[in-house]
């Protein structure tokens, strides 16, 4: 595994780590997990707390946390050490999985607009939801498009 110390941090691999984080934050991804996403993004092989807590400089607990909630955004893969409970992160190969569980939010989303525009009272609120489920549905069709097209090129 490449050594991704403080040292190398400041360089082109800190530089990075801060760059995938300035474009994730804006996205709704706390701070800690952005970076730590970018860092994992440069690892090799699996990386324990104790590692990521040294080279990111911050609290176990806060590596800890921010690891969560990337396994939760699909990003992120836990592994285990033989015999041992120490967790170790490493970025998901199946990285389209985000995607996948975005799409069945935005049908979710489209058909209880739907839903609202055969109960909303005035013409008004009835096109505005319509057309809202309608573009979430468009939304959702052309990442479902995107995505049937990636999986075959994915070795």
């Amino acid at each position: 595994m490449p050594n991704l110390s403080n040292k190398t941090l400041t360089g082109t691999k800190g530089r990075f780590v801060e760059d995938v984080a300035r474009l994730l934050v804006p996205w709704g991804v706390p701070q800690t997990a952005a970076r730590l996403y970018g860092y994992l993004l440069l690892s090799a092989e699996p990386v324990s707390l104790e590692r990521i807590e040294r080279d990111l400089q911050i609290s176990k607990s806060s590596a800890s946390v921010a690891a969560r909630l990337l396994e939760q955004y699909m990003l992120v893969d836990r592994h285990r050490e033989r015999g041992s409970k120490r967790a170790l992160y490493a970025v998901s190969d199946n990285y389209e999985g985000m995607l996948d569980a975005q799409n069945r939010l935005l049908d979710a989303l489209a058909q209880r607009l739907k839903q609202g525009a055969a109960t909303a009272a005035s013409g008004p609120a009835r096109d505005r939801l319509a057309g809202m489920a309608a573009f979430y549905l468009a939304i959702r069709d052309a990442l479902d498009l995107a995505l049937k097209r990636w999986r075959p090129r994915r070795t």
